[in-house]
């Protein structure tokens, strides 16, 4: 966040970038990067993948967007919520991977890059970077290897309640609420039950098991979703905790199914 705001095509976003990969440093780290052409003209779009190998033949798939909203700009918007914390839980999980083998299948790390829209959210205008992965991953293959995609998205919020998302794949969804309970950390799980256009939609349209995370009623009424309110002092660590020990557990139950 003390880059500022980062949506597509800024310096700061392009600072961010160097701040992700410098994490990743010796880690197996891939580019998907490509010129999107959008209603505001092109633009760079780079997601970044860090591939962290198991014993089983598969891939669990993390992803999470790194991109701020371009249309507040201007504001001063800087994205703790919706941008910061699924950057960052991407980076303890990196750490988490790290140096070991997985026992189970092998993980890859997203961060998806122009997930927001640069003029108004629309089918066309909103996840630029899955939307170019899906495809790419569905012609060499790639999505035939998926046994499960989980994103993450505005899981920082301090009061915590993950949506059930009825866009997402049903046993996938049961399976993240399973690894909830297991924590203790049930209560913070499905009390809403929505359908949410995310990360996960060129996926699960191409047949691949997904699940979106995310606590998409920021603040009451959501009034803090999308605007230069969404700051630090409005999250929670405890939030990423239980997001990320429920995300480990599901991995785990992932690699036994």
């Amino acid at each position: 966040m003390a880059f500022g705001p980062r949506p597509i095509g800024s310096e700061n976003h392009k600072k961010l970038e160097n701040y992700i990969l410098a994490h990743l440093k010796g880690d197996q780290v891939e580019d998907d990067a490509f010129t999107a052409d959008t209603v505001e003209g092109k633009f760079p779009i780079r997601n970044i993948i860090a591939k962290y190998p198991g014993t089983k033949d598969g891939v669990i798939v993390i992803v999470g967007h790194y991109d701020t909203n371009y249309p507040l700009l201007k504001s001063g918007y800087v994205g703790a919520n919706d941008g910061g914390s699924s950057t960052a839980i991407l980076l303890e999980y990196a750490n988490h991977l790290r140096g070991k083998k997985r026992d189970g299948y092998s993980v890859w790390l997203v961060w998806s890059d122009g997930e927001e829209a640069v003029r108004e959210w629309t089918d066309t205008d909103s996840l630029y970077g899955t939307r170019h992965l899906a495809d790419k991953w569905e012609k060499d293959g790639t999505l035939k290897k998926i046994k499960g995609l989980l994103v993450m998205d505005m899981i920082g919020d301090a009061d915590l309640n993950i949506d059930r998302d009825t866009n997402s794949t049903p046993w996938l969804v049961d399976l993240v609420y399973e690894a909830a309970e297991r924590s203790g950390a049930q209560s913070h799980f499905y009390a809403r039950t929505g359908g949410i256009s995310d990360d996960h939609l060129p996926f699960v349209k191409r047949g691949v098991p997904c699940v979106d995370v995310i606590d998409l009623d920021y603040g009451y009424n959501n009034v803090f979703h999308h605007t230069p309110q969404d700051t630090l002092d409005k999250l929670s660590p405890k939030s990423i905790e239980i997001v990320g020990n429920t995300t480990l557990e599901a991995l785990r139950l992932l690699d036994r199914r």
